[in-house]
């Protein structure tokens, strides 16, 4: 037996030296796996923010996809994990610039665009190396010699392939539609990526001509010239369909048109209500189907435009109460709720209130008809990619939650107002307009000042990390990928965009099968953050415990979908069981291992009968339960009974008819245990002078 036995077991001296021996293996590569690895099986990584830290979050959704890619490359697949990193560029822009103004008293517009991209990127890639190496620190089996960046050449091909194959369809057009507008980040933002936050505020009632209306937002009201009535609403029967009634508002007498539209609710309040087609949304299709004037109210910056008269200039918080105190004098508040309840629309990014504007932009039309996909649009595709099981999608909840948001899509807000990003491959000259990979040939062209949002980037990432638009190799080999398995805030976000670029570009979905894992919290259920002061480092946690304990203490009991409450002393106790382990491993391999030593037959069905439930599990993407029973057995079972039976009358030594049983269940219980605790188990395998590295060992039950 080796004297490193003679010492309990070190993460800390361990587990960077393993990893490196997996590296030089060769064997994250599925090219150089052995020749019984046949069946191809991929993932590809979630890609973190390049300039974030590791996070529970990542902790878990890397030891849940290690532990996935692990089982099957054991079972004989030619496993392909390909790593990678976002460029996540509105946060990362927004990083950079505020450290410029606060260090140089500059904004972008100081330095020019150009400049501003290189410094932004810069800061990114000098951080990058950061979140790759804590994903090693977690023992994930990726293959690094794939690593993808969303904007880095290949990524950017593809984008600019997919954007001009879908503006050549007519999916993708530019007009003037109502947005999501971040007054703070200075950019649109997506449906999904808007926070809803509940407040407290004050609702207005107000006499608008013969009508009350109500509003939290007197601050909209100056364009307010239509007053909407549903059509059988019989309290305002007398009032016909564009009717003009003259009377006192907020600056004055204004002519306000009647509108007649179901929209609006009779049984809220009075039912009738006035719009501000520029700054809502349900006001602004209102508008549409009657083809109703459409007035801006607040800039850009959330401040009153001259619209407001005397109240122009200023922001909205510092106008409302004055706006108020002016209808007042008028005569014109009926009364005013003091607490009423209701929810703002922020941004996820900057924490901004979001300002509804109307402005030209880029758009993917999700309704269109598509001939080369018989004539389905994109909602239909998406719909049917599920519906049909080309995508399973076993969780009845997030399917559900999956089908109602694509019933509810409206066409996908595309372009954003930053610099950093995969800049929108269009140029204008005069009346002109060209779409293609580069620029057009000539004097005069422009390209659009804007980028991409993100996601369309990330949405082609199943495929643009396997070589698309390419249609070899890895893209002919692993696609569509076999399963992915990301937290369920991004289910829209992420997940519904992918299958909608799969579906057009490459006419099937990009994976087999999305199992949604919830977030994980703290110990009370609360979640994790600064203000509460409740946040655990995972790297903390590695250098405490290691990595392998923290693995489990996330998977054991972590059912997929349901939310994680993090304890340390779960993570601690899991130390503490690869303590056990190491312990089990010095028992064993002290007795020399004998040559076609005879097995106990009832103490080896036992443990196939395990290995073929843990299998089951494995198989369902039980997780949880296989890393449980694979515990309960190694310690209760194996160590509490099995090696207590077996043990001779003189200390230390172990009944010869045991010996060969014992080597089999210790050497095919480190197989059971290696997906989520690879590490120590790794460890062990080499001290048991194995010719192969246990990551490439056949399953115990194939």
């Amino acid at each position: 037996m080796n004297d490193k036995f003679l010492k309990p077991y070190s993460p800390s001296e361990t587990e960077s030296r393993i990893y490196e021996l997996w590296e030089k293996s060769g064997y994250f590569n599925p090219d150089k796996l052995p020749k019984r690895h046949k069946e191809p099986f991929s993932i590809v990584l979630p890609p973190p923010n390049v300039t974030g830290i590791l996070h529970l979050g990542h902790a878990y959704e890397d030891s849940l996809q290690d532990a996935v890619i692990r089982y099957q490359r054991m079972c004989g697949k030619k496993t392909l994990w390909i790593p990678g990193a976002d460029s996540a560029a509105i946060a990362t822009q927004a990083r950079v610039e505020k450290d410029i103004q606060k260090s140089e008293g500059k904004s972008r517009h100081d330095l020019g665009r150009e400049e501003l991209v290189r410094r932004v990127y810069e800061f990114a890639k000098s951080s990058e190396g950061t979140i790759l190496s804590q994903i090693r620190k977690m023992g994930a089996s990726l293959d690094w010699s794939r690593y993808a960046y969303t904007l880095d050449e290949k990524r950017n091909l593809a984008v600019f392939t997919a954007f001009k194959r879908m503006y050549d369809a007519g999916l993708i057009y530019r007009g003037h539609r109502l947005v999501n507008w971040d007054p703070k980040g200075q950019t649109t933002i997506s449906d999904d990526e808007v926070v809803y936050q509940e407040e407290k505020a004050k609702f207005y009632y107000f006499q608008y001509g013969p009508f009350v209306i109500g509003t939290s937002r007197p601050e909209t009201k100056f364009g307010d010239k239509y007053v909407v009535v549903h059509p059988d609403d019989a309290r305002y029967k007398d009032f016909s369909h564009g009717q003009k009634i003259e009377l006192e508002w907020i600056n004055g007498p204004i002519a306000a048109t009647v509108i007649k539209d179901a929209a609006s609710d009779p049984e809220m309040g009075s039912g009738a209500m006035t719009i501000t087609p520029w700054h809502s949304l349900a006001d602004f299709e209102i508008a549409e189907r009657h083809n109703l004037d459409k007035e801006q109210i607040i800039d850009k910056y959330g401040k009153l435009l001259p619209t407001a008269g005397e109240f122009a200039g200023m922001k909205i918080t510092e106008a409302r109460e004055k706006i108020v105190a002016k209808l007042l004098e008028k005569g014109l508040v009926v009364k005013i709720e003091e607490n009423y309840m209701h929810n703002i629309a922020t941004s996820e990014r900057t924490g901004a209130t979001i300002e509804p504007q109307i402005m030209e932009q880029w758009f993917i039309d999700v309704n269109k008809p598509i001939p080369e996909r018989g004539n389905k649009s994109l909602k239909e595709l998406m719909r049917s990619a599920v519906e049909n099981g080309d995508v399973e999608m076993p969780q009845e909840g997030f399917r559900s939650t999956y089908f109602h948001w694509i019933d509810n899509l409206h066409d996908w807000n595309i372009s954003r107002q930053i610099w950093f990003g995969h800049r929108i491959p269009v140029w204008y000259r005069g009346t002109e307009v060209y779409c293609g990979m580069e620029a057009p040939k000539g004097e005069g062209w422009e390209q659009d000042p804007d980028v991409l949002d993100t996601w369309f980037s990330s949405a082609l990432w199943p495929f643009s990390t396997l070589g698309w638009p390419e249609e070899t190799g890895d893209l002919k080999v692993f696609y569509p990928t076999a399963f992915m398995s990301p937290a369920y805030e991004i289910l829209q976000l992420w997940i519904s965009r992918m299958i909608l670029m799969g579906e057009f570009h490459l006419g099937k979905a990009p994976f087999k099968r999305v199992l949604i894992h919830g977030l994980v919290r703290a110990k009370d259920g609360r979640k994790f953050s600064k203000s509460l002061n409740n946040g655990i480092d995972p790297l903390d946690m590695i250098e405490k415990y290691g990595a392998d304990a923290l693995r489990m203490g996330l998977l054991v009991g972590a059912a997929i979908g349901s939310d994680i409450k993090f304890d340390e002393q779960k993570v601690k106790g899991y130390k503490h069981f690869a303590n056990k382990l190491w312990n089990i491993a010095r028992f064993v391999l002290s007795q020399e291992k004998p040559v076609g030593g005879e097995l106990k037959k009832e103490l080896i069905e036992e443990f196939e009968a395990l290995a073929k439930d843990i299998t089951a599990d494995m198989e369902a993407y039980r997780f949880h339960l296989a890393a449980e029973k694979a515990y309960h057995y190694v310690w209760h079972r194996l160590a509490d009974e099995i090696l207590e039976e077996s043990k001779g009358s003189e200390r230390g030594s172990v009944k010869a008819e045991y010996i060969a049983t014992l080597y089999y269940l210790l050497e095919n219980s480190l197989k059971l245990l290696h997906p989520f605790m690879p590490f120590i188990t790794e460890e062990i395998w080499g001290e048991m002078r194995k010719e192969n590295i246990l990551m490439i060992e056949p399953w115990p039950i194939s």
